[in-house]
């Protein structure tokens, strides 16, 4: 089973339909010779590192591998000044250069966001400011570079004890880019996204201005960046809340056969005042030989009839559960554990059990990469889906997506899990349901080249396309997670109420839309609306 794991808060706002839903670059292309003037002016600047026209391609795709935009240049800079310096040159021409900017960290989005066609892409990871500085009082917390991976801050505050509240799933991602989103994983329920976990940013505004901000200093600035998508500016440096770090993990997996069970379950256990440390769940469909293939790293607690199980090839829901610890409260947490697993209604034979480290639980979604990077199947499309549900609709979109339009297959993991709004600051730019329990359904697939089958790309947006025609028919209630849109009503009904702030801060911060171009959202020249 893999399980490819990568969220983030992509929830933009568009000023215009345009024929060709992959582009949001002016209608006039420029010529070559205008290309080459512009990236000449740029050169001009002075700066600690350089901009760089050798490999261009590597800046013009990304892990959903269906959008390619070539950029005039890429910036790779080594100090925020070089940062803030380009931009403010770019300010400077005025609404009607072409030019735009997109920041790019591990190239993880999936349409083309951290792209700008004949503009510049700042590669984010070679920024060589201050090192990370890890601050272990009463209130711990991390200065980090925005550019910084959170596999390498793991690293680092575990030196310390310490570790970050709130994860993704996969941690090969910059702090810059899924603050710029959202970042959740199965520790979202208590603690809230990742943007939910930040003290203090420095942000390289549209104008070129280096600003500091917080919940007391520019805290306008501060909540328009956090769930931003980049719109109103580029996160160089963030203060990150953290916690005491466990050494090990309780790594858990149980089966249901009935989605109310198994959904009741869920919201059980993120409501309840002890409870696991991360719950996720996922679906799976069509899977056979499924517990046989979790023996390797779990351990069934009753193997004689973990053996006898069969699921007839019915749709079965697994309930992924984790509790931390360290070695000297082993007993109490086994203790812990089974009181909580006694309040669930499971399928007795199906629990699976495997103790790991903390490290190498919240990095288990790299050891798929590397077996899929081995078989030439990482840099495929990825046409992912990401859907935010109410609660009481929930059970009405299970019974006719896994049980009509997914019926006999999946191209990749399905993750669903319930989360607690409360734990969302809604003075970010991030927009989910308005319940106060809402679900993660997240179709995680990988399309494989050439394919004209049901693994194939065309037959997976069409799946897609189903799946949100239903939501849409039925008025769930749906907010995309990563949307994608391509007419401005779209985006007003998305944003809601939220939207005219959108469009404010994006005046005030970036008023002639240089960052971010590959959001598909605002267009340089053309007035916000």
């Amino acid at each position: 089973m893999v399980f490819l794991r990568f969220f983030g808060f992509l929830f933009l706002s568009c000023i215009g339909a345009r024929e060709n839903p992959y582009s949001n670059f002016p209608s006039i292309i420029p010529t070559t010779s205008d290309l080459e003037s512009i990236c000449s002016s740029l050169k001009t600047l002075n700066l600690d590192g350089h901009f760089s026209s050798d490999n261009v391609h590597h800046a013009a795709r990304d892990f959903g591998n269906r959008y390619h935009s070539l950029p005039c240049v890429i910036l790779q800079p080594e100090s925020v000044s070089d940062i803030a310096i380009t931009i403010k040159h770019i300010f400077n021409m005025g609404p009607s250069s072409i030019l735009t900017v997109a920041a790019r960290g591990h190239g993880h989005s999936l349409q083309g966001q951290s792209q700008a066609h004949g503009g510049v892409v700042i590669n984010m990871q070679s920024l060589q400011e201050r090192e990370m500085w890890v601050h272990a009082g009463e209130l711990p917390f991390l200065d980090v570079s925005g550019g910084e991976l959170f596999i390498n801050i793991l690293h680092e505050t575990l030196k310390h004890g310490l570790a970050p509240k709130s994860w993704t799933d996969y941690l090969h991602l910059t702090v810059g880019g899924t603050l710029s989103n959202a970042g959740i994983s199965g520790q979202a329920f208590r603690h809230g996204p990742q943007i939910s976990n930040v003290y203090q940013l420095e942000v390289v505004t549209g104008k070129g201005e280096v600003m500091n901000c917080s919940e007391k200093q520019n805290a306008d600035l501060f909540y328009s960046v956090l769930g931003g998508l980049g719109q109103f500016g580029i996160i160089t440096r963030a203060r990150i809340a953290l916690e005491p770090a466990p050494k090990m993990v309780k790594w858990i997996r149980v089966l249901y056969s009935n989605f109310l069970i198994f959904s009741k379950d869920q919201e059980y256990l993120i409501s309840a005042e002890t409870t696991f440390d991360y719950i996720e769940g996922f679906v799976i469909i069509n899977k056979t030989g499924l517990l046989n293939n979790w023996r390797s790293s779990f351990n069934p607690q009753d193997p004689v009839q973990a053996s006898r199980f069969n699921s007839d090839g019915k749709t079965l829901y697994c309930l992924e559960m984790a509790k931390n610890f360290n070695p000297d409260e082993n007993d109490i947490r086994n203790q812990e554990v089974e009181s909580l697993l006694s309040q669930l209604s499971y399928i007795p034979s199906t629990l699976f059990l495997t103790e790991v480290s903390y490290l190498d639980f919240l990095d288990r979604v790299h050891v798929s990469e590397i077996k899929l990077r081995l078989k030439g199947l990482w840099e495929v499309p990825h046409p992912w889906l990401n859907l935010l549900i109410p609660r009481t609709r929930i059970h009405e979109f299970a019974e006719q997506v896994f049980g009509n339009i997914l019926r006999d297959s999946s191209n990749g993991p399905i993750l669903i899990y319930p989360l607690n709004k409360s734990k969302w600051d809604n003075r970010t730019s991030a927009v989910t349901p308005e319940e106060d329990i809402f679900y993660l359904v997240a179709f995680l697939s990988s399309a494989m080249p050439a394919s004209t089958g049901t693994d194939g790309l065309e037959h997976i947006l069409n799946q897609n396309k189903r799946i949100l025609d239903f939501c849409e028919t039925t008025r769930l209630g749906v907010k995309q997670y990563l949307p994608h849109y391509t007419n401005q009503e779209e985006w007003r009904t998305h944003f809601g109420p939220r939207w005219e702030i959108f469009v404010l801060r994006k005046s005030a911060y970036d008023p002639f839309a240089i960052l971010a171009p590959g959001q598909k959202i605002f267009q340089k020249a053309i007035p916000f609306s």
